[in-house]
C-alpha cells in the first residue's frame, strides 16, 4: 500500500509539472501573439499618422500646416535612420550603440511630437506663432542628429564593401594565377633557355679553346713521333740505317767510290791511243 500512495504521489507530481509547464508555454506565446499585433497595430497607426500628417502639411496653410510638416520630417528622419541600423546591426555590432542613441534621441522626438500635437489644437494663433520656431529649432535638432548617424551607418558600410570587395578581386586575381599556373612555368622555362646558352657558350669556351689547344698539341707531338718514326723507317728500308750495306760488308765501299770519282773527271785531251 505504502509504494502504491508513493507511485500516486509521483505521478501527481508529473501531471502537475507538465500542466504547469503548458500553462507557462501558453502564457508565453499568448504575451508574443499581444506583442506582435501591439507592434503591428502601432506600425498600422504611425502609417495612418504619416499619411494624416503629409495631406495636412499639402493641404492646410499657415502655422497648422507648419507643425504638421515639422512632425512628418521628424518621423521621417528617425524611421530611416531605425531602418538602416537595425537593417545594418547583424553585420555590425558597433552599430547598437548608434541604435541606443537612436532610442534617447526618439524618447525626444515622443516628447517633441506631443508638445506640436497640444500646439496644432491650440487656438490662440498668437501663442503659436511664438512658440512654433522654438519647437521646429529643436525638431531640426533631432533630425540632424538622426541624419549624422544615419549617413555615418551609410558610409561605414560603404566603406566595409568597398574594402571587402578589394580583398575579394585579389583573392579571385591570385586564384585566376594559380588556375593558369603553365604560364608561370613556360615564362621560367623560357628564361632558364634564354640563359642557358650564353652560360653554356661562356662555360665551354674556355674547355674548346683548351682541348683544340689541347688537340694542337697532340697532333703536333704525334707529326714529330711520326717523322722521327718514318725516319727511322726510312733508314732501315733504304739500307742507311744501323744495318750495314753489302759494299761496306765486302770491304768495296772505297775502290768503288775512288772508281766513281775517275770516272766523272772530265778529260782534259785527247787521249793517246
Amino acid at each position: 500500500m505504502e509504494i502504491l500512495g508513493v507511485l500516486l504521489g509521483v505521478a501527481l507530481l508529473l501531471g502537475l509539472g507538465v500542466v504547469v509547464l503548458v500553462v507557462i508555454g501558453l502564457v508565453k506565446a499568448a504575451r508574443a501573439v499581444g506583442e506582435k499585433v501591439e507592434r503591428q497595430e502601432a506600425k498600422a497607426r504611425r502609417a495612418v499618422e504619416n499619411v494624416t500628417l503629409k495631406a495636412k502639411s499639402y493641404t492646410q496653410t499657415g502655422p497648422q500646416g507648419q507643425i504638421s510638416a515639422v512632425r512628418l520630417g521628424l518621423r521621417t528622419s528617425l524611421d530611416g535612420t531605425r531602418r538602416v541600423l537595425e537593417g545594418a546591426v547583424g553585420q555590425d555590432g558597433q552599430l547598437g550603440e548608434a541604435l541606443a542613441l537612436l532610442g534617447r534621441l526618439d524618447a525626444h522626438a515622443a516628447e517633441l511630437d506631443g508638445e506640436l500635437r497640444m500646439l496644432e489644437r491650440e487656438p490662440d494663433a498668437g501663442r503659436v506663432a511664438a512658440k512654433l520656431p522654438e519647437l521646429r529649432e529643436r525638431a531640426d535638432r533631432i533630425t540632424h542628429s538622426a541624419e549624422t548617424m544615419r549617413w555615418a551607418a551609410q558610409d561605414r558600410m560603404h566603406r566595409f564593401a568597398a574594402d571587402e570587395l578589394g580583398r575579394l578581386s585579389r583573392e579571385c586575381e591570385d586564384e585566376a594565377g594559380a588556375l593558369r599556373h603553365w604560364d608561370t612555368v613556360s615564362g621560367a622555362s623560357g628564361a632558364g633557355t634564354a640563359t642557358a646558352p650564353g652560360a653554356s657558350a661562356s662555360a665551354t669556351a674556355p674547355g674548346a679553346s683548351a682541348s683544340a689547344s689541347g688537340d694542337s698539341a697532340g697532333a703536333g707531338a704525334g707529326a714529330g713521333a711520326a717523322r722521327e718514326a718514318g725516319g727511322a723507317r726510312r733508314g732501315l728500308t733504304d739500307g742507311r740505317g744501323g744495318r750495314p750495306s753489302a759494299e761496306e760488308l765486302l770491304g768495296l765501299a772505297d775502290p768503288v767510290a775512288k772508281l766513281a770519282q775517275r770516272l766523272r773527271k772530265p778529260t782534259t785531251g785527247p787521249s793517246a791511243g
